[in-house]
């Protein structure tokens, strides 16, 4: 998602991938984790950097303002409904061919980024990269853990997550600076060194795959993808057209479509989303507050950068700084929050961290666009950042403590395609938002005076939604016992089939 943070559960798809049966070599290990690290920072650098460039991507290609969520919407909508076809693709082809094929994709798709002509050029690039990411991002986590050792994975996984980190803080910096020094379109080549480096580094790894890994689920993909893309051009048509009968129709057409969905995964034998998870209802108030914070978060982090560029006159380069101190909090302080999840259980910090990243968003809403930076901006980010930092590692933990271990990496893939799927709306549903509030162009006075009431409303939704989702937690997630471990696990995964495969009817 084109936010500074990953979304959770990358680890429990890790853990999922079985180890081969004689490992590796330490160097080939090495070359394992450095592959991984280049492959999936085109995915992190990418996240980071896009939503700093959007200002300029739209005066550039002289854009209207619903077209322009398009390169942020069509790569989160490919994302997000085929990244868990990605992770079985891998499992069932061999994970280091859909590796190589997903970052060969990406490189290839952000070369034509780079050379789009137009906005919808620039749009399909981008769900052409939005696919390869959906191959590269599963693919690399499973070939950490089937080429680590049980004992080493919890250390290959932490070089990974903190080169992620990394690279994430650096993106908006980074891609400020090409944005003010070069152009946009630079944002997008640096894509292609890293893919070459990853692709040669990958070389020495050794292929693997699962023998038992079950079949695509091709339908789901598709009928998925398909409403979610319909629901989105529907709200993107009404920020601009208002809800006229076309934008009905495609309301209706989405939710037929995902319908549709339902009933493919209610009846597949090998569905993409066993709907027989969300039996728990542990598990499914942790994916409830997965949405309603990832929602929240990605419409902060795709509005903000708008707000500060085009209201407030910061230069992309002052913009990508503005942002950075948010990734640095989680990078630095991850880590201390899992730990004292693991003293005093997930409950707490997934109660009061969505409400305390509330608070910052709601700052980030009321600060008057005069104010300075050091007193209005960068205590909300990091109050923001705080709320955000006391969640990820607990929600991960969680998320794979309610199921059974061998259903650990597609509960792991659901939550995180939940996500991706949540920042996807976020952008379609809060600019009707921002639409209502500035209706006319007017003089320049005027749009600011009005696209800051709109990002004003808009802050005090999400941070409602991410509050939300911390009482989500509260009334519903009660099997969360101090340990984390579900109070009835047989209850919590009932449905799951004996055999451990797939998922019954129902």
């Amino acid at each position: 998602m084109s936010t500074l943070i990953r979304p959770p559960c990358d680890e429990g798809v890790a853990r999922a991938a079985s180890p081969l049966p004689r490992a590796g070599a330490r160097g080939a290990r090495r070359s394992v984790l450095a592959a991984t690290v280049l492959g999936s920072s085109l995915a992190f650098i990418d996240g980071s950097v896009v939503n700093v460039a959007l200002p300029a991507i739209q005066a550039n290609l002289a854009a209207p303002f619903a077209a322009v969520q398009w390169v942020v919407n069509a790569y989160l909508l490919l994302l997000g409904t085929f990244v868990l076809i990605g992770g079985a693709a891998a499992d069932r082809y061999g994970r280091k061919r859909v590796f190589v094929l997903g970052v060969v994709f990406f490189a290839a798709s952000s070369l034509a980024c780079a050379l789009a002509p137009g906005i919808w050029s620039l749009v399909g690039a981008r769900a052409g990269q939005g696919i390869a990411a959906a191959l590269l991002t599963p693919a690399s986590l499973a070939l950490l853990g089937a080429n680590f050792p049980q004992e080493e994975r919890s250390g290959a996984f932490g070089i990974w997550s903190g080169a992620g980190a990394l690279t994430t803080a650096l993106g908006p910096l980074l891609g400020g600076w090409l944005v003010d020094v070069m152009s946009w379109r630079a944002v997008f080549l640096i894509n292609l060194p890293v893919a070459a480096l990853a692709v040669l580094t990958v070389r020495r790894v050794p292929e693997s795959r699962d023998d038992n890994a079950k079949a695509l689920d091709w339908p789901g993909a598709v009928t998925a993808a398909s409403g979610l893309g319909a629901l989105t051009l529907a709200l993107s048509n009404a920020s601009s057209l208002g809800f006229s009968s076309s934008v009905f129709a495609l309301l209706t057409g989405g939710a037929a479509l995902l319908g549709v969905f339902l009933f493919i995964q209610h009846r597949s034998r090998h569905p993409m989303m066993p709907l027989a998870l969300y039996r728990s209802s542990t598990f499914s108030s942790l994916n409830g507050l997965t949405f309603l914070l990832y929602f929240a978060l990605g419409g902060t982090l795709f509005f903000l950068p708008f707000e500060l560029i085009r209201v407030e006159g910061y230069s992309a380069s002052a913009a990508g700084a503005a942002l950075a101190p948010f990734a640095m909090v989680l990078g630095l302080f991850s880590s201390a929050s899992g730990r004292l999840a693991d003293r005093i259980g997930p409950r707490p910090q997934l109660v009061a961290g969505p409400v305390i990243a509330g608070v910052g968003i709601a700052l980030l809403g009321v600060a008057p666009p005069t104010a300075s930076f050091w007193a209005s901006r960068l205590p909300a980010i990091i109050v923001m950042a705080v709320g955000m930092t006391l969640v990820v590692g607990p929600l991960t933990a969680a998320v794979v403590s309610v199921v059974e271990e061998r259903h650990i990496g597609l509960a792991s893939g659901v939550n995180n395609a939940v996500a991706r799927v949540a920042g996807l709306l976020a952008v379609a549903g809060l600019s009707v938002l921002l639409s209502s509030a500035t209706p006319a162009a007017g003089s320049p006075n005027a749009f600011d005076t009005a696209f800051h009431r709109g990002f004003r409303l808009i802050m005090l939704v999400a941070a409602g939604c991410a509050a939300l989702g911390g009482g989500v937690v509260l009334v519903a997630g009660s099997g969360l016992n101090p340990k984390g471990r579900p109070r009835s696990l047989s209850a919590s995964t009932a449905g799951l089939r004996k055999d451990g495969g797939d998922f019954g009817e129902g």
